[in-house]
């Protein structure tokens, strides 16, 4: 399993803390540091089933200064993930990477259903 995160994101302290709890090894990574690229956006979301505008981080100081509420029901799928791959802080966090399973934000019943 791979989480990507934000270190100073608090909804992605508590998704490592419950990894950690259940003894589920996993692969860290700072979303800061190496951000997704367009094609991978494009894998995620496919295994994801979710609609693209899940994938953002609707609540970060970015989504707010680009006016994203208002310009994402507009955009294509590809002008989505163009835009998710210029920067981390867009894109909702975490994501759980668990095979051919892709989680995005931290909900405890879908975590558990994932594990087992």
């Amino acid at each position: 399993m791979t989480i990507i995160c934000y270190p100073r994101c608090g909804t992605c302290k508590k998704a490592e803390a419950f990894l950690k709890e259940h003894n589920i090894s996993y692969t860290y990574r700072d979303i800061k540091e190496a951000n997704p690229t367009k094609e991978e956006l494009a894998s995620l979301h496919e295994r994801s089933g979710l609609p693209i505008r899940r994938f953002f981080n609707t609540s970060g100081q970015l989504y707010r200064e680009h006016n994203l509420k208002d310009r994402l029901p507009t955009m294509s799928v590809d002008e989505a993930l163009e835009l998710l791959s210029t920067n981390g802080m867009l894109v909702k966090r975490p994501i759980l990477i668990a095979g051919d399973r892709v989680l995005v934000g931290f909900r405890e019943a879908e975590w558990k259903e994932l594990i087992g």
